[in-house]
């Protein structure tokens, strides 16, 4: 399989490989897996919200 991505992308891409210690395979397998429960949830109507642990303020997260 061949990726295109962006300078920007495959920067942090790289980035993100180094600091949890896995391979860009792992990485983009993780992102399709989280990708999957998010849209499995849009799809039956829930919501996702991240929260700030201090202050409890919630952000919605807003899907295309």
């Amino acid at each position: 399989m061949t990726l295109n991505l962006a300078g920007s992308e495959m920067q942090f891409l790289e980035e993100l490989c180094v600091r949890k210690g896995v391979s860009k395979t792992a990485a983009i397998r993780q992102a399709l897996r989280l990708y999957q429960v998010v849209e499995d949830r849009a799809d039956k109507g829930k919501k996702m919200f991240f929260v700030d642990n201090s202050t409890k303020e919630r952000s919605e997260l807003m899907l295309l």
